[in-house]
C-alpha cells in the first residue's frame, strides 16, 4: 500500500488516501493506529471496528479488504475509499429537494438496518460518517466509521474492551438520552434510531435540533441534562426562529420559506419528533420502520407517528387517489347536490309556511309541500351518510375505489325510498351516469333504464326530468351496440323537445346532437330527413354526448 494524502484523524487512529498495488490495483482508505496508541483498550477497539465491519456486507456500508500490522507493529485494516462528502454537504451543495433527500436518507437507513441485523449499533451517525458519493450518475450514501460500534449478540474482539468511567461514546450533537446516561450496557438500536433522527432532522432545516454553540459551551454535567430532559423544537419551529437564515435554508431545498414550513408541519414534523422522543419505547423499533414511515409520506400515505383522526386519513387518502377521488367527489356533489335542491325547497316551503301564519293564510297544503320538502331531505342525508361510512377506508383497512362507492349506493337506493319514487330516480340517473363514465355499461343499465320509467310514469313524458333520462338511456343504448334502440330513443326524445321547448332550446340542440351520433353509429352519414335540420341547428354548444 503506497500512502497518498491523509483523509481524517481520530483519537485513536488516522485514516489514509492508499494506493494498493496488488493483488489488485486500486484506491483504499487505509486506517492505522496512532503511534504511541497501541494500548490495550485502543487496540481492541480497533480490532472491534475491523471485525464489525468484516462481518456486513451490504452497498450502504464501506467494505474491509484487509488487515494486518505494520512493521512497527501498529494494527491496520484497509477498507473501501468513499470519494464522498457528508450527506449534509452534498444534498446543499446540489439543492435537493425534499423528496430527493428523503429518498437518500431511506437509503441510510437500509444501510444501518442491515448493521443492526448483524449485531452492531453503530452509536456515532453523524453526517460526516455518511459518505455520499455518486456511482453511474446516482448518488449513493455510505455509513463509515463504527469505531465506537457496539455488538448486541457477539463479542467482537478478544481483547477486554471497556468504556472508562465519565467517557462520553459517541457524538454530543446526535447522541441519545440512555447515551448520554453512560450505561452502556443499556443500550440497543434504537439509540441509532435517535442519531438517524437528528441527521433527518439536520437534512430538513439544516440544524441540529440543540444548539450547537450552547452545548460546547455546556459542562459535561449540562450536556446530559440537556440530552435527557430537554425537548427540542419541531424542524417547523426551528425553521421559523432562524430568522433571515431561513431564506438561505429553502434556496437549498429548491423552494420558499412559506411552501417549507408548511411541507415540514405534520407529518414530517411528527417522523422527526418520534425519532427524538426521550423514551426509546416511543421511537420507531427499527431503521426499517423509520425507512417505512419515509415511504408512507412520500406516498401520502398516513404515516404512524400522526394522529389517527378521520380528517387526517381521509386527507391523506385524497391526495393518494387523486383520479378516482375526484371522481367519487363529482358522484358526491351531485348526490349532495340533490340533498342541497331539497333543503333550498324546503328552507323555502318553511318561508311560505312562516309567511302564512303571520298573515293567517296558511293552508294544509303549503304544510304538507313544507313537510314533504324536510321527509326529502332528511331521507337523502341519511342515505349519504349512511353509503359514505359504509366505504370510510379508515374501517375498511384499504384504499376504496370509486366502484366500491358507487356499489355499496346502488344496493341500498331500491330499499332506501320506496315511498319516495323521484329521489330513487335522481340518484339511479347520478349513479347510472357515473358507471356510464366508467364504461361499466352492464351495470350502468338498471339505473338508467329504471331512472328513466320510474320518471316517466310520476311525471309524464314531456316533463324536463324525463326527457333527460331519455337522452342518458339512448346513449347508453348507443354505447352498448344497440344502434337501432338508441336511434328510436333519440328521434323521440328529440321531437318532444322540438314541439314543447321550440327548435332553439339548447336541450333541444342536445338532443338533436345526440340523435346526430346515433345515426352515424348506423353508418348513415346522410340521412336526408334529419342532415339539413342538424346542419342548420348543430352549434358549439350542443356538441356533447350527454
Amino acid at each position: 500500500y503506497k500512502i497518498l494524502e491523509t483523509l481524517g484523524e481520530g483519537g485513536m487512529g488516522t485514516v489514509y488516501l492508499a494506493e494498493q498495488t496488488s493483488p489488485v490495483h486500486r484506491r483504499v482508505a487505509l486506517k492505522i493506529v496512532k503511534l504511541g496508541m497501541d494500548t490495550k483498550q485502543v487496540v481492541a477497539r480497533f480490532e472491534a471496528e475491523r471485525e464489525a465491519l468484516a462481518m456486513m456486507n451490504h452497498p450502504g456500508v464501506a467494505k474491509v479488504f484487509d488487515a494486518g500490522v505494520s512493521d512497527e507493529g501498529r494494527p491496520y485494516f484497509v477498507m473501501e475509499y468513499v470519494p464522498g462528502i457528508a450527506i449534509t454537504d452534498y444534498c446543499d451543495r446540489n439543492r435537493l429537494s425534499m423528496n430527493d433527500r428523503l429518498q437518500l436518507f431511506m437509503q441510510v437507513c437500509h444501510a444501518v438496518q442491515h448493521a443492526h441485523q448483524k449485531g452492531i449499533i453503530h452509536r456515532d451517525i453523524k453526517p460526516t460518517n455518511v459518505l455520499v458519493a455518486v456511482q453511474d450518475g446516482a448518488p449513493v450514501p455510505k455509513v463509515i466509521d463504527f469505531g465506537v460500534a457496539k455488538a448486541t449478540q457477539q463479542k467482537l474482539t478478544e481483547q477486554t474492551l471497556f468504556t472508562e468511567q465519565g467517557q462520553l461514546i459517541g457524538t454530543p450533537g446526535y447522541m441519545s438520552p440512555e447515551q448520554a446516561e453512560m450505561s452502556a450496557l443499556d443500550v440497543d438500536t434504537r439509540t441509532d434510531i435517535y442519531s438517524l433522527g437528528v441527521l433527518l432532522y439536520e437534512l430538513l432545516v439544516g440544524s441540529r435540533p440543540f444548539d450547537d454553540e450552547a452545548l460546547r459551551q455546556a459542562g459535561f454535567a449540562e450536556i446530559q441534562r440537556i440530552i435527557r430532559e430537554v425537548e427540542p423544537p419541531k424542524p417547523s419551529t426551528r425553521l421559523s426562529g432562524l430568522g433571515d437564515g431561513s431564506t438561505q435554508v429553502a434556496q437549498k431545498r429548491r423552494t420558499e420559506v412559506r411552501t417549507l414550513s408548511r411541507v415540514l408541519r405534520g407529518d414530517l414534523d411528527w417522523v422527526v419528533m418520534r425519532c427524538l422522543e426521550k423514551d426509546r419505547n416511543r421511537r420507531y423499533d427499527t431503521a426499517n420502520g423509520l425507512a417505512m414511515e419515509i415511504q408512507r409520506y412520500l406516498s401520502n400515505e398516513p404515516v404512524l407517528a400522526g394522529p389517527p383522526s378521520a380528517t387526517y386519513r381521509l386527507r391523506k387518502f385524497v391526495r393518494r387517489n387523486k383520479g378516482p377521488t375526484l371522481a367519487v367527489a363529482v358522484v358526491v356533489l351531485v348526490l349532495a347536490g340533490g340533498v342541497t335542491a331539497t333543503g333550498l325547497m324546503y328552507r323555502q316551503a318553511v318561508a311560505e309556511r312562516d309567511r302564512a301564519v303571520e298573515a293567517e293564510r296558511l293552508t294544509d297544503e303549503a304544510l304538507a309541500d313544507a313537510e314533504s320538502a324536510r321527509g326529502d331531505a332528511e331521507a337523502v342525508t341519511s342515505f349519504l351518510t349512511q353509503t359514505l361510512a359504509a366505504v370510510d377506508p379508515g374501517k375498511q383497512g384499504k384504499d376504496v375505489s370509486l366502484r366500491e362507492v358507487l356499489d355499496k349506493a346502488a344496493s341500498g337506493i331500491a330499499d332506501s325510498f320506496i315511498d319516495k319514487p323521484l329521489i330513487e330516480a335522481r340518484l339511479r340517473g347520478v349513479i347510472g351516469k357515473s358507471y356510464l363514465s366508467l364504461g361499466l355499461l352492464e351495470a350502468a343499465d338498471p339505473h338508467i333504464s329504471a331512472a328513466a320509467a320510474i320518471r316517466r310514469r310520476e311525471l309524464g313524458p314531456i316533463h324536463p326530468d324525463t326527457l333527460a333520462s331519455m337522452n342518458l338511456l339512448g346513449v347508453l343504448l348507443h354505447y352498448q351496440g344497440k344502434f337501432t334502440g338508441a336511434d328510436k330513443t333519440h328521434w323521440r326524445t328529440y321531437e318532444i323537445h322540438r314541439r314543447v321547448f321550440g327548435e332553439e332550446h339548447p336541450d333541444t340542440l342536445r338532443s338533436m346532437n345526440n340523435l346526430a351520433i346515433a345515426i352515424r353509429g348506423q353508418g348513415r352519414m346522410a340521412l336526408p330527413c334529419v342532415s339539413g335540420l342538424i346542419g342548420r341547428r348543430l352549434s358549439n354548444d350542443a356538441r356533447r354526448d350527454f
